[in-house]
C-alpha cells in the first residue's frame, strides 16, 4: 500500500494494477476533496469499497475524469458531504455508495453512468434533484431508499427494470417520468413516494406487490396496455386517487389491491382480467361506479357503501361468494347471458336494490346469495329455472319472481316466493333453449311473449340490403310458440326478425 499528498492536504491510500491507480482510503482531515486525474503518472481509475465511508467531515467531492468506478460503500456515511461532482468517465457506481450521506442535496450522473448499485443514495435525505445519464441501463434496488427530500426524477431510455423498494418514502417525490424501456416496476418501487400522478408506459408487463402502497397523494394512475399482472396491494390506501382503469392486457389483480382508495369513485376493470383475489376493492367507500367484464371473485366489492352503478360484462362468467355484500347504494342490478353461477351471499344487504334482471344461463344460486334486501320487489329470469338456494331471497318480503313464456322449470313459487309471467313489451327469441338452432329437418325457436297475441316470423338472405319476407305467423298460446322453418336448407344464408301481424 501507498500514501500520497495531494493539494488542500487531501491525503490517500492506494494500489497500483496494470498501471492504474485505486484508492483504498483516505486519512485527511475533510473539507472539500479532489480526486486527481492522475497521481505519480499513473491515472486513477478507480474508488475503491469503503475509501471514505465515514469521513464525516468531508463536504465537497470532486471525481477526476479517469476514475471509471466508484466501489461499494465508497462515501457512504459522508453526513457531512453536500456537494459531488462525478467525472465523466465513471460507468459503475457500486452498492450504498453515498448511503446515508444526509447533507448531499443535488446529484448530477454523466451520460458515461451505465450501472448503478444496490441502495447507492439511500437515506440522502436532503437531496432535492437526482440527473440520470442518459446511459444507465441498470439501477439496483433500493437506489433512492429514503430521499425524503427528492422531488423529481427523470428515469433514462434504457431502464428496463425499476427494482425493489427503488423510491420507497420518498415523501416528497411528485414527479416521476418512466420511459418506454421499462418492462417491470418491481416491490415496493414508489411504496410511501409523494407522487400524484403516474404514467405506466406500454412497456411494462409487471407491477409488483406494494409498488404504490401508501401513496397518499396520488390522484391519477394510468396503466400501460401491456401490463398483465398487478400485484398484491399494489396500490393499497391510495387515499387520494379518483379513477383506476385496468385495461384489458392485464390477466389478474392480487388481493387488497385497491383496499384504503378512500376517494375512489369510478372504476373500470378489463376483459381480460382471469383472476382476481379476494378484497381487491374491499371497503372503498366512495366508489359510485363500477364496470367489469371479467369473472368477479369473493368479496370484490364488499362494503362499497356508494355504489350506485354496477355494468358487468359479457365476459364475466361467475360472481363470488360476497362479491358486492352490503353495496347499500345499488338500486338495480343486470347480470348478462354470460354468467352462469352467483354466489353465496354475494349481493346479500344491499338495501336499496329493487330490481334485478337475471341472464339466460344461470344455473346456480347461492345460499343468501340477495337475502336480507328489503326494497327488491323485482327478479327477471330471462332463462330456464337454476337451481337455487332456498334463502336465495330470504327475508325479501316483498319479491316476486319473473320468467320468460317458454322457458322451463318455473312453479308457482321459487326459493319460497311466488312467481309470475314476465310481460315483455316485444316478442323474444329464446336462444338459450335445446331446441334452438338447427334440428331434425328444420331451423327452429322458441318465441316469447306474454301477452298472447300473434306473431309474425321474417326472413332475409342478406342484412347488408335486406328484403325481409313473412315466412310464419304463430299464435302465443300461453306466451309463447315453437317456430320451426322447413326450408332453411334452400339459402346460403337466412336470418329472422319478429314483428306484430
Amino acid at each position: 500500500m501507498v500514501c500520497f499528498r495531494h493539494k488542500a492536504n487531501a491525503q490517500f491510500t492506494f494500489t497500483t494494477n496494470n498501471g492504474a491507480i485505486t484508492i483504498t482510503g483516505y486519512t485527511g482531515s475533510g473539507g472539500t476533496v479532489v480526486i486527481p486525474d492522475t497521481t505519480n503518472g499513473l491515472p486513477v481509475t478507480t474508488i475503491g469499497d469503503s475509501a471514505f465511508q465515514f469521513c464525516t467531515n468531508l463536504t465537497s467531492i470532486t471525481i477526476g475524469n479517469n476514475v471509471t468506478t466508484i466501489g461499494k460503500s465508497a462515501f457512504g456515511g459522508c453526513q457531512g458531504l453536500t456537494n459531488l461532482l462525478i467525472g465523466n468517465s465513471v460507468t459503475t457506481i457500486g452498492d450504498t455508495a453515498f448511503s446515508v450521506c444526509w447533507a448531499l442535496n443535488n446529484i448530477t450522473l454523466p451520460n458515461s453512468v451505465t450501472n448503478i448499485g444496490f441502495g447507492t443514495f439511500g437515506s440522502c435525505f436532503s437531496v432535492t434533484n437526482i440527473t440520470i445519464g442518459t446511459n444507465v441501463t441498470s439501477i439496483g434496488d433500493e437506489a433512492f431508499v429514503e430521499c425524503f427530500d427528492l422531488t423529481s426524477v427523470t428515469i433514462p431510455n434504457g431502464v428496463t427494470n425499476l427494482g425493489f423498494d427503488e423510491f420507497i418514502d420518498c415523501y416528497s417525490l411528485t414527479n416521476v417520468m418512466i420511459p418506454n424501456t421499462v418492462i417491470n416496476i418491481e416491490q415496493g418501487a414508489f411504496e410511501s413516494s409523494g407522487l400524484t400522478g403516474i404514467v405506466i408506459p406500454n412497456s411494462v408487463t409487471n407491477i409488483g406487490d406494494y409498488a404504490f402502497q401508501f401513496c397518499s397523494s396520488l390522484i391519477s394512475a394510468t396503466i400501460g396496455t401491456n401490463v398483465t399482472s398487478i400485484g398484491f396491494q399494489a396500490f393499497y390506501y391510495c387515499s387520494s386517487l379518483t379513477s383506476i382503469t385496468i385495461p384489458d392486457s392485464v390477466t389478474s389483480i392480487h388481493a387488497q389491491e385497491f383496499v384504503g382508495c378512500t376517494s375512489l369513485t369510478n372504476i373500470i376493470i378489463g376483459k381480460g382480467v382471469t383472476s382476481t383475489e379476494a378484497d381487491a376493492f374491499q371497503a372503498a367507500p366512495n366508489l359510485t361506479s363500477v364496470t367489469i367484464d371479467s369473472s368477479i371473485v369473493n368479496e370484490e366489492f364488499e362494503e362499497c357503501y356508494n355504489l350506485a352503478s354496477l355494468t358487468i360484462g359479457n365476459n364475466v362468467t361467475s360472481i363470488g361468494q360476497e362479491a358486492f355484500y352490503n353495496c347499500t347504494n345499488l338500486t338495480s342490478i343486470t347480470i348478462p347471458n354470460s354468467v352462469t353461477n352467483i354466489g353465496n351471499y354475494a349481493f346479500q344487504s344491499c338495501n336499496s336494490l329493487t330490481n334485478i334482471t337475471i341472464g339466460n344461463s344461470i344455473t346456480s344460486i347461492g345460499f343468501e346469495a340477495f337475502a336480507y334486501n328489503p326494497s327488491l320487489n323485482g327478479v327477471y329470469f330471462q332463462g330456464n329455472a337454476p337451481s337455487a338456494d332456498s334463502s336465495a331471497f330470504f327475508s325479501d318480503n316483498n319479491v316476486t319472481v319473473y320468467y320468460l313464456p317458454g322457458t322451463t322449470g318455473w312453479d308457482s313459487t321459487f326459493g319460497g316466493y311466488p312467481t309470475a309471467l314476465w310481460l315483455l313489451p316485444n316478442p323474444l327469441i329464446l336462444n338459450n333453449e335445446p331446441s334452438f338452432g338447427v334440428q331434425t329437418n328444420a331451423f327452429g325457436f322458441i318465441i316469447s311473449w306474454a301477452t298472447n297475441i300473434s306473431v309474425v316470423v321474417e326472413a332475409c338472405t342478406n342484412l347488408a340490403d335486406p328484403v325481409w319476407q313473412p315466412v310464419q305467423t304463430n299464435t302465443l298460446t300461453g306466451g309463447s310458440s315453437y317456430f320451426s322453418d322447413s326450408q332453411w336448407t334452400n339459402y346460403p344464408g337466412r336470418y329472422y326478425r319478429l314483428r306484430s301481424p
